[in-house]
């Protein structure tokens, strides 16, 4: 059978740990930061007989936001399950989980579908010395609150599985939702892809590959395993129903356990904690109205309204701050009168995409990240003005911003400081045009020759010669007249 005939298609798991003041079911303190290990602990979370779990209102509350952001059906009634299995990192012998009545059911993000939000506790985490051979483990973490979205098996390829975890965490993050870090380096955003590869319309066999702590290892994952499943079938074998690690130096992944089925893990409602009537609690029935503007609302009104490109938008909306910026940017743009979709519209359009590539090309990566150190709105927009009038070059426009940056003059008081005005005099430029000629002979016969192309060339020699400050469209007109003067004696 070919290979282009065998269907690949993902679910993914997506665990983060959400930014509460204390841990899920006691008042230890929740903080990732914390290096020194167990200190973050209490007879609670270290699982001791006779302790009593209490729900952190603060978790549930920050679930139900992220299910009114994806469009979710928000549960009225929910309780909380024991999950029952033993591994060292559970104190208890038991995860407390959801799991008939989840927190949110449905909803959907960057066109792929959600089964289903729950809330549970974080696990303690395991440490092995290969030195020493100790495994050591580390409570701080455990009860930590841990939201775990699934979404349903409709991702087709390895990109899509990656840009749907980048928006989620982007909506997650502090930029927007603010209710977890998601920070997947220090395993605050964990993602397990459940991955089947057919030939029909109808599932494969679930291989769930786990410890994916970065969007290129969940595409790599994915690619590799869409690979191996399909060779393995090709040959007359059979996929093994399995949980699978990733390798990162290898590249690779590798097995390390069967697959559980929900009916090992023995789920039954804790007696501990009560059942939620959600609808009787007032600080949870009106969280919609808290809701900022998400990426995906912003994304669509960026292009709407300016007429954006999608990879500049998907940039400048990955911050809160920048992309306010940019609005106060566009708004100190001034441009003709005109009725709405006619010349001022398109006008200020220009202009908006103009800086939404300096923003993009240049000032984020003068700025790494640091936005507290963003230029006056007003100056930008000036500087954009500039650009359109032919006031300065593509290259002194960088090297104003820069200066921008350093101490927020104004861009027309930085150029007329630093001789960064576009030069457009053809008395001046003809000195310039004759250097450039005298020395560029050959290239000069070639353009007399027929071959426009070398055109460029000359006129980046024009431009080399003025320090940038020369207009390329009058020098581009002089080198012309000039050569075709010459010729016709």
């Amino acid at each position: 059978m070919a290979k282009s005939e065998y269907k690949l298609t993902v679910g993914l798991e997506i665990h983060a740990e959400l930014k509460t003041r204390t841990k899920m079911f006691c008042q230890s303190a929740n903080d990732s930061d914390e290096k020194r290990p167990n200190v973050n602990i209490c007879p609670i979370c270290l699982g001791h007989p006779g302790t009593l779990p209490v729900i952190n209102k603060a978790a549930v509350r920050s679930v139900l936001l992220v299910g009114h952001a994806l469009g979710g059906r928000l549960a009225d009634f929910t309780e909380f399950d024991r999950k029952n299995y033993f591994y060292p990192d559970i104190p208890k012998g038991y995860q407390i989980s959801q799991y008939k009545y989840p927190l949110v059911a449905g909803g959907e993000l960057a066109g792929v579908q959600i089964t289903r939000i729950h809330l549970e506790e974080d696990t303690a985490r395991s440490q092995h010395d290969p030195k020493t051979g100790e495994s050591l483990v580390d409570f701080n973490r455990a009860g930590v609150p841990l939201m775990e979205l699934v979404t349903e098996p409709v991702i087709k390829n390895a990109k899509q599985a990656g840009d749907f975890a980048r928006e989620l965490k982007l909506l997650l993050g502090p930029e927007y939702l603010n209710v977890s870090a998601a920070n997947l380096e220090k395993g605050e955003m964990r993602v397990e892809a459940n991955i089947s590869v057919s030939t029909n319309d109808y599932l494969g066999t679930k291989v769930e590959v786990k410890n994916l702590n970065s969007f290129r290892a969940v595409e790599k994952a994915i690619d590799y395993e869409f690979a191996r499943q399909r060779d393995l079938l090709a040959s007359g074998g059979t996929v093994v129903q399995e949980t699978r690690g990733w390798d990162e130096n290898n590249q690779q992944t590798f097995s390390q356990r069967q697959k559980e089925m929900s009916h090992d893990y023995r789920y039954f409602p804790d007696p501990d904690l009560p059942k939620l009537k959600l609808s009787a609690v007032p600080e949870l029935t009106a969280l919609a109205d808290s809701l900022p503007e998400l990426p995906a609302e912003k994304s669509r009104r960026f292009h709407a309204d300016y007429g954006l490109k999608a990879e500049d938008i998907k940039v400048i909306i990955a911050s809160a701050k920048l992309s306010a910026w940019f609005e106060e940017v566009v708004g100190q743009m001034p441009v003709r009168p005109g009725h709405p979709g006619g010349p001022a519209d398109a006008e200020k359009n220009r202009l908006a995409q103009t800086a939404a590539n300096y923003i993009v090309s240049d000032l984020t990566g003068l700025l790494a990240g640091d936005f507290s150190r963003l230029p006056s709105p007003a100056n930008l927009a000036e500087l954009m003005l500039m650009i359109k009038d032919g006031q300065v070059s593509s290259r002194g426009a960088k090297d104003i911003l820069s200066l921008m940056i350093a101490d927020n003059r104004s861009p027309q008081a930085i150029a007329e400081a630093e001789n960064l005005f576009q030069k457009s005099d053809q008395t001046e430029l003809t000195v310039i045009i004759e250097k450039v000629i005298a020395d560029q002979p050959a290239v000069v016969a070639d353009f007399r020759g027929g071959n426009d192309k070398v055109l460029q060339f000359l006129i980046g020699q024009g431009m080399k010669e003025s320090k940038g400050t020369a207009n390329p469209a009058v020098l581009a007109k002089m080198f012309i007249e000039s050569i075709k003067k010459s010729t016709d004696k």
